[in-house]
């Protein structure tokens, strides 16, 4: 086999559609590739578009220029550094869905959060790579004294911004939102 169709063979492999075998509406076993983000049920005709998941996180810096960061507590990742972060629910905001998850993981409460960018992640769950589409949110809170890790987060700690290193992070996306928010803080030194 040459090494362009094993290339194809395991893009087409890692793709989730892979997974759906049957059409989620009528059941039908003749749910077919439609293109490369969706399958097409040749019996009932339903189109399922793989669209990503929403997720966010927050960048939370104290009164001494210290990034909040958190040890992931499960798989994937469990052991490595995070963002206080997670899905977006079907029925919020991305505003929403960062305090609550700040809220679930560090027992904080946001009263402010700022929009800083977007970026596309996978994210591996269960037997699927999961599609993402994150945005972060550089947060601030009522109160920095009293949180402690819940949910997800198994510690959480106050680094210094010139010694958080990004290379601990095991989330693409969640490292480059740490090294250009980090890069923005330099400039404005």
């Amino acid at each position: 086999m040459s090494l362009l169709l094993k290339l194809n063979k395991i893009k087409q492999e890692m793709n989730p559609l892979a997974n759906f075998k049957y059409c989620p509406i009528c059941g039908s076993k003749h749910f077919v590739d439609n293109d490369a983000r969706s399958k097409r049920c040749l019996d009932c005709g339903f189109t399922f578009y793989l669209n990503a998941a929403s997720a966010v996180a927050a960048l939370i810096v104290n009164d001494k220029d210290e990034l909040l960061l958190c040890q992931r507590k499960f798989e994937p990742y469990k052991g490595t550094l995070d963002l206080p972060g997670g899905f977006v629910e079907f029925d919020e905001t991305a505003e929403e869905a960062v305090a609550r998850e700040v809220k679930e993981e560090v027992g904080g409460e946001v009263i402010s959060a700022q929009y800083f960018g977007t970026l596309p992640n996978t994210y591996p769950y269960s037997d699927l790579l999961v599609h993402t589409l994150d945005m972060t949110f550089v947060c601030k809170l009522k109160d920095y004294n009293h949180l402690k890790p819940a949910d997800d987060a198994s510690e959480l700690m106050f680094v210094p911004l010139d010694e958080v290193d990004p290379s601990l992070v095991s989330l693409v996306s969640i490292r480059h939102f740490i090294e250009m928010f980090l890069a923005i803080h330099q400039k404005m030194k």
